[in-house]
């Protein structure tokens, strides 16, 4: 440590407290990766043991404050290539901006950050993606210097256009509020942004509409990369390229692809591409493997078109810089030149080379067409169970339903979300797994998930783990479902105070009552044909909050393109006013019951929210008269205390004299009492020798 000056300890303290997250002055595995994936390095559990492993001295497991000051020594005597690997997470946590701030999520003085580099690729998409859009036209492009980004997001109108460029036709743009910009219409905005934010399947527990208004940089920059994120991959999937069944490995079948992660899938199709190429080389990261560009080259020239003019020269520079630069050179001819700086590829900043690949295959894929393909396409109930899943933060990330959800882990963490407090982790099975005995943890793992459903009261006869396990698409929807409107349920109940489970006939009747209360058509249930036009849904939108329909934009000829368009506005809409809808529109038209009782359910959680909002009002201003009549009856007491200086005797007067002044109100002499009383306090305080006389006349 004598190496080092105070202040560099006092600094290497502070990035060392950074992975410390439980404070007990070790660096534990789980610490390390969980560090590193928020700064977008996708590391698996056994290459964190091995950093750590790498590092640590005393063989105990974890890192130490004197064995990471010696893993920064050994940082500076070496190059980067032979520093140890923690050393180069440590520098990587590093190279981001530190902001001081608060969120309402968070406690005051907690450290927040992003890096430069993500938010210069994060603009130039942006640029790109949405330079045609007149209603941006003013405030494109957006310069990548400063604070500018975070600016243009104030309204709202920036992100809701990049989810509808992410998963088009999310938002319908007739709700945005373009014009006449205050602050209420503003909050609309950053509201319906967040609410389809979480429809497309983005994590945003901890993200407030306010947080968006005030530019809070490191909630703007993750909500970004979720957006840009879910749009890359969105695309990836065998409906949009069945070509990807060339990725195929021997003996594998296409159930094994698909339960693959996207990441994966990229990696197969970068590895398949090498390998076309005649390469020996192959990629298992976007991060070390991609760091001397050779791969990068290859792979460009492979999927390029002939008359691109991509070539290979960079392999023959031995300038790791310039050899990137010479990449996005060929990057550029096929433009793709996205996400990436040359210094992102030397780094290997794994987040932006990921969104480069990925944007890379959405331009190029370069896959042979395959004939007689079965295309399993996901349904819509699929696509929204996972959306809602994702939007809970689930971990890992759900790319498909029943891959994602065969081993019970998915669900336990839905219901301990769900159902705080549930969940005996002493009884969950967590990864890794030995390789023997690996399948009866996963099963029990559902069992358990069974379990849990049967003492929440769900209707599970003639489901037990194993149909989980074996990817039943019946039996898993089956819980999912009701998991969901468990959610949806559990919220209500919360709001309603009465600690009485919400049932549906309960939605049903406060859907009426808002509907009656407009002077509207009531509704007989979640089947009601009526339901199909969107307008019983616009009608209690309108109820819940005034004005906020535009009756101009409702379509009443009762035909199938109407009543979509009205869907389409029924669903934003009801996500601009506050309530969180997972249903899509096709729900709306086709009268999907389960779908449409979650949309009626949020619309009256969201009343009942506002309705508590504006009790805590209330109950402010009420605090507030409170506290000032407290401050009167306490400068009361400070007058009478003075008198108490004075004399005794005259507090006893001035005692009777308040009662007979109380008696003398109730025979409604109040407004000359009160002049008297004052004048007799003014007196008081003015003079005591006065006081004396006149209580003795």
């Amino acid at each position: 440590m004598s190496n080092f000056s105070a202040s560099e300890i006092a600094e290497f303290k502070a990035s060392f407290n950074q992975f410390d997250e439980n404070g007990d002055g070790q660096i534990s595995a789980l610490e390390l990766q969980k560090i590193l994936t928020k700064c977008g390095e996708k590391v698996t559990g056994v290459e964190v043991r091995d950093m750590i492993k790498e590092v640590d001295t005393d063989g105990n497991g974890s890192i130490d404050f004197n064995e990471f000051l010696q893993v920064m020594q050994k940082s500076r005597q070496h190059s980067a290539n032979a520093s140890p690997a923690f050393a180069s997470a440590v520098k990587k946590v590093g190279a981001v901006n530190t902001i001081g701030g608060y969120s309402g999520s968070t406690a005051s003085g907690v450290q927040h950050s992003y890096s430069d580099e993500e938010k210069v690729a994060y603009i130039d998409w942006i640029n790109n993606c949405l330079a045609k859009d007149v209603d941006l036209k003013s405030r494109l492009p957006i310069p990548e210097d400063g604070d500018k980004f975070f600016a243009a997001c104030n309204d709202g109108l920036l992100l809701c256009k990049l989810i509808n460029d992410a998963v088009p036709d999310t938002i319908d743009e007739r709700v945005l509020n373009k014009k006449n910009l205050n602050a209420f219409r503003i909050n609309e905005n950053q509201v319906l942004c967040i609410n389809s934010a979480k429809a497309i399947g983005c994590n945003v527990v901890n993200i407030g509409a306010g947080d968006l208004v005030e530019g809070r940089a490191h909630l703007i920059m993750g909500l970004t990369w979720q957006i840009i994120k879910i749009g890359l991959f969105a695309r990836i999937n065998l409906t949009n390229h069945p070509e990807l069944y060339r990725l195929l490995h021997d003996g594998e079948t296409i159930e094994d692809l698909l339960k693959l992660p996207v990441e994966e899938i990229l990696l197969r199709w970068f590895n398949y591409h090498l390998a076309a190429a005649g390469s020996q080389r192959r990629v298992k990261n976007f991060s070390g493997d991609i760091k001397d560009s050779e791969c990068y080259t290859i792979l460009l020239k492979q999927i390029a078109p002939k008359d691109a003019g991509v070539e290979t020269s960079a392999l023959n520079i031995s300038n790791l810089d310039q050899r990137a630069v010479k990449v996005l050179e060929n990057a550029d001819k096929l433009g793709c030149k996205k996400f990436l700086k040359p210094k992102d590829i030397v780094t290997g900043f794994q987040k932006l080379n990921l969104a480069f690949v990925a944007n890379l295959f959405n331009t190029h894929p370069a896959l042979e067409p395959v004939e007689d393909v079965v295309i399993i396409e996901e349904t819509r109930e699929e696509k929204t169970f996972r959306n809602w899943m994702n939007s809970l933060g689930v971990d890992p990330f759900v790319n498909n339903l029943y891959e994602g959800t065969y081993d019970g882990l998915i669900l336990i963490q839905l219901f301990d979300k769900i159902y705080p407090g549930l969940v005996d982790h002493k009884k969950v099975n967590y990864p890794p797994y030995k390789a023997m005995g690996a399948e009866m943890k996963k099963i029990e793992n559902c069992n358990y998930a069974i379990q849990l459903g049967k003492d929440c009261k769900y209707s599970l006869v003639g489901i037990d783990g194993k149909n989980i396990y074996d990817k039943n698409k019946t039996l898993t929807l089956s819980i999912l479902w009701q998991l969901m409107r468990g959610h949806v349920i559990s919220i209500l109940t919360a709001l309603s105070g009465s600690g009485k489970p919400i049932a549906d006939a309960d939605i049903v009747n406060w859907t009426n009552s808002k509907l009656s209360a407009a002077g509207k058509k009531q509704i007989s249930g979640f089947k009601d044909a009526s339901i199909a036009t969107g307008i019983p849904i616009l009608d209690v939108i309108e109820a819940v909050r005034p004005g906020s329909v535009d009756p101009s934009l409702v379509a009443t000829s009762g035909s199938e393109a109407d009543n979509l368009l009205n869907a389409k506005l029924a669903v934003s809409t009801a996500r601009k006013v506050g309530a969180v809808v997972f249903a899509l529109p096709e729900d709306i038209v086709e009268v999907k019951p389960k779908m449409v009782l979650t949309l009626f359910a949020s619309l009256c959680n969201n009343n009942n929210n506002n309705n508590n909002n504006n009790n805590n009002n209330n109950n402010n201003n009420n605090n507030n008269n409170n506290n000032n009549n407290n401050n009167n009856n306490n400068n009361n007491n400070n007058n009478n205390n003075n008198n108490n200086n004075n004399n005794n005797n005259n507090n006893n007067n001035n005692n009777n004299n308040n009662n007979n002044n109380n008696n003398n109100n109730n025979n409604n002499n109040n407004n000359n009492n009160n002049n008297n009383n004052n004048n007799n306090n003014n007196n008081n305080n003015n003079n005591n020798n006065n006081n004396n006389n006149n209580d003795k006349m």
